[in-house]
């Protein structure tokens, strides 16, 4: 099994002081267990000069491949992107800021090599702050219970996988992918192996709140109808709401005839209703703009130049 080739994939974005690191480690994890591999590292449209480092690093190694896309796609599309080029047997997601540590990598593939087909790592302890924390922990519940799928809490997209399983990944082609979760709805004999993440190594995430916050949305879309029907219950709770106020208010106005001026119901209804209907609206909005994305079927990302490493 060793013998085969295993491929090693990372997204790269303004990494260039980490990336001799990342290959250093990933090599010497790997030379160690007597592995055979590759590392395809895959340049998300960087502006510090992470392509020319990976050019470089492919002059040392010949085990480097290396890929620039046009411009910054995403890490997800950077992802795609890399397990469409590698061309192992075996294949591993790891970021490029070494939170996720390469040290663990051959205990993923020795358990890959015993009839199971997906080793994730799942997140022991996490060292970012009390908010970002708590706001992982909402997502991930927030996630099972949306979800139709089971997917792992905790479980992010660091991983080792057999070759039958991204190309089942690979088939579907969505524009707005959320990997952890396609990689769930595949199937296939997978277990979850814990492992403390580390600190990135150095700089700063590129992962902004925002981006965090798109992927959540996306996750959480692809894989559940509950928020259509969430907007439905909505909208048929605020039609029978409204529809009892009417029969409290003509009721009381034929035992008691009285003059209303109803400025005060009539603004709290027209909100209360307002709002109901702009959720439910923007809730719709998020569903066909991801459809229309999907149905122009453009490619998930550009590749503008490539290398292969050499000796």
């Amino acid at each position: 099994m060793k013998k085969k080739l295993h491929s090693i994939v990372a997204p790269v974005y303004n990494s260039r002081d980490i990336l001799e690191t990342l290959v250093i480690r990933v090599s010497k994890v790997m030379n160690d267990a007597e592995i055979n591999f590759e590392i395809v590292l895959v340049d998300d449209g960087s502006q510090d000069g992470s392509f020319e480092k990976i050019q470089q690093l492919a002059a040392l190694h010949k085990f480097i491949r290396g890929f620039k896309l046009s411009r910054n796609f995403g890490h997800q599309a950077a992802l795609i992107i890399g397990l469409s080029k590698s061309k192992g047997e075996f294949m591993a997601i790891i970021d490029d800021d070494l939170q996720d540590p390469p040290e663990i990598l051959p205990k993923f593939f020795q358990n890959i090599y015993e009839e199971v087909d997906v080793v994730y790592g799942v997140r022991r302890r996490r060292k970012e702050n009390i908010i970002k924390r708590t706001l992982y922990a909402g997502f991930y519940k927030l996630l099972k219970f949306l979800s139709h799928i089971d997917i792992p809490a905790d479980a992010g997209d660091f991983c080792v996988m057999k070759r039958c399983v991204v190309d089942a990944m690979l088939q579907l082609k969505e524009a707005n992918p959320f990997l952890r979760g396609i990689r769930s709805w595949v199937g296939f004999k997978q277990i979850g192996i814990e492992y403390e993440r580390c600190l990135r190594h150095k700089g700063e995430s590129g992962y902004t709140l925002s981006k965090y916050f798109n992927l959540a949305i996306t996750g959480m879309l692809m894989f559940s109808y509950i928020p259509l029907r969430i907007a439905t219950y909505l909208g048929i709770l605020a039609t029978a709401v409204s529809f009892l106020y009417t029969i409290v208010i003509i009721s009381y106005w034929l035992i008691h005839p009285f003059n209303v001026p109803g400025y005060l119901s009539l603004v709290v209804i027209i909100t209360f209703l307002g709002g109901v209907q702009l959720a439910s609206i923007g809730i719709i909005g998020e569903y066909i703009a991801r459809i229309n994305d999907n149905v122009r079927s453009w490619p998930i990302a550009v590749v503008a130049e490539s290398v292969i490493g050499e000796e």
